[in-house]
């Protein structure tokens, strides 16, 4: 049995257990392909809830999910159970599923303004100049006060911003058409992968992933990533943004008993893929400081060499699945597992790594006071789950009695920058509703004579701020919407903190 105040994964020359008071100094779970990270997942996701600490986990294969029913009985299972001496039962945990697309989960949105410019530059691949209009786009919409909530309001807020770039370029700089045209074409990109399911109203409210149910067990949930994880960049930078958004608004708790919740990455190489050292300095900051506000991050990979050694430094819980060093830079990696465990004289960590048996790995998690143990050769503990997925009935049932059922369920759509914008169009043509003030957007006074207009081309004509903004809404099928001007200031630490 595990001490009090901890929660046993398996058992080795000793008993394993994760300490809940030293769970928010987050982990890894890494190993091949095969070799039983998923396992190891379920049983720390169990365990957690079992201890009335809330998890949220995505969902890459479908075979998550069951971890809301309980398992089968079965002879394999006995016997490692009998091994380490645990007493095995069947068992579910309370589960809320989570869909960004809204056909496996609820539906999990944000507004454009919470999601800012930093991170929606990522997600939509932008080079260095492309953003920087993207940062004048977000300025000019605060400046006015502009909700921006969707991608309508996003294409419509563009699509002003070319028409009236000659009016912001002495304030901000150039603002090129070519890189108004670049984004465009990005939203459109994003809007094929479904990404436009994710912005809108009602946004998703953090509490609600900080429930426990009515026995205290903390609620698992699972969010259905198959679909979304065939957009990696869209995988990664949401949960990305999720990070943030409790680092962001959760206030400072200092040491506690047991997290306040505790967030599984899965594939987490793919947050650190490409992302340049700007970014990947503040996700380091992130991670470091998030553990004192009470959450917990493990991230889950095929290789610690797939984690920068700023983030992997951070990790304290460590559980390592079997290796294959069959080429250079695999026996690099079995290396690096060799020298982030503390020493172990009874074996040698390379070597043993490398013939681990499924369900085996090599384990140092922190004591009570935050000492890491001796890496030791451990047999986990099999999930009391199911070790597959579940049906589509038993997913309808379980959301039919969700905590959140009907708070997302349905689209709110309500005046922001789109309506604004093309309410502007709908008044008056005076110089006064046509022009921004002098002291806000205005270019500075000039003693140069103003230059002439150059006569149209033959067959041209240009196109309108009105004709933009509603070719731009026949782009954008999407009516989600979002938040308030408040956050539309604020938006997402890692924006505020490249700021700085």
């Amino acid at each position: 049995m595990p001490a009090p105040g901890s929660i046993a994964l398996g058992k080795g020359a000793v008993e394993q257990s994760l300490v809940l008071s030293v769970a928010n100094r987050h982990g890894l779970i890494a190993g091949a392909t095969g070799t039983g990270k998923t396992s190891t997942l379920r049983v720390m996701a169990e365990g957690l809830s079992q201890a009335g600490v809330p998890v949220f986990v995505p969902d890459i294969k479908g075979d998550l999910a069951g971890i809301s029913q309980p398992g089968e009985t079965k002879d394999s299972i006995t016997e490692r159970a009998l091994k380490i001496g645990m007493n095995w039962s069947a068992a579910a945990s309370p589960t809320v599923f989570w869909d960004l697309f809204g056909e496996l989960g609820h539906p999990l949105r944000a507004t454009v303004s919470e999601m800012g410019p930093v991170l929606l530059a990522r997600m939509l691949q932008l080079n260095d100049t492309q953003e920087g209009v993207l940062n004048i786009m977000f300025r000019v919409a605060d400046e006015q006060g502009l909700l921006l909530l969707d991608l309508k309001d996003l294409r419509a807020m563009l699509a002003n911003l070319g028409e009236n770039a000659d009016k912001y370029t002495m304030q901000f700089g150039n603002i090129a058409p070519a890189s108004i045209g670049a984004i465009q074409r990005a939203l459109l990109t994003l809007e094929n992968q479904g990404g436009d399911h994710f912005f809108g109203e009602p946004a998703l409210k953090l509490d609600d992933l900080l429930r426990c149910d009515a026995q205290g067990r903390g609620i698992i949930n699972v969010l259905a990533a198959e679909k979304l994880f065939g957009s990696p960049k869209l995988y990664a930078t949401f949960l990305l943004w999720l990070i943030s958004e409790f680092y962001e608004h959760l206030p400072e708790v200092g040491d506690l008993d047991k997290p306040k919740l505790v967030f599984f990455f899965d594939e987490a190489h793919l947050l650190f893929d490409d992302a340049p050292k700007a970014l990947l300095d503040r996700i380091e900051q992130v991670v470091r400081l998030i553990r004192s506000k009470g959450v917990g991050v493990y991230f889950i990979t095929q290789s610690p060499l797939d984690i920068p050694d700023d983030v992997l430094g951070q990790l304290g819980n460590k559980v390592q699945h079997a290796l294959r060093a069959f080429t250079p830079k695999d026996r690099k990696s079995v290396k690096a597992v060799a020298d982030n465990f503390r020493e172990n004289p009874k074996f040698d960590a390379a070597d043993a790594v490398q013939e681990l048996e499924v369900g085996e790995a090599l384990v140092s998690l922190l004591d009570a006071k935050g000492i890491p143990g001796v890496v030791d050769r451990a047999m986990i503990a099999p999930p009391r789950c199911r070790m597959g997925p579940i049906t589509p009935a038993e997913r309808a049932a379980i959301m039919a009695s969700s905590p959140v059922k009907g708070v997302y369920d349905t689209t709110i759509d309500r005046a922001s920058a789109y309506e604004t914008l093309v309410g502007r169009l709908q008044q008056p043509a005076t110089p006064q509703a046509r022009a921004p003030s002098q002291s806000q957007y205005a270019p500075m006074p000039s003693s140069r004579p103003a230059p002439q207009p150059e006569a149209p081309r033959a067959g041209y004509q240009r196109q309108t701020m009105g004709e933009a903004i509603a070719k731009s809404a026949v782009r954008s099928m999407t009516s989600a919407i979002g938040s308030s001007v408040g956050r539309a200031l604020i938006r997402g630490v890692l924006g505020s903190l490249l700021k700085g």
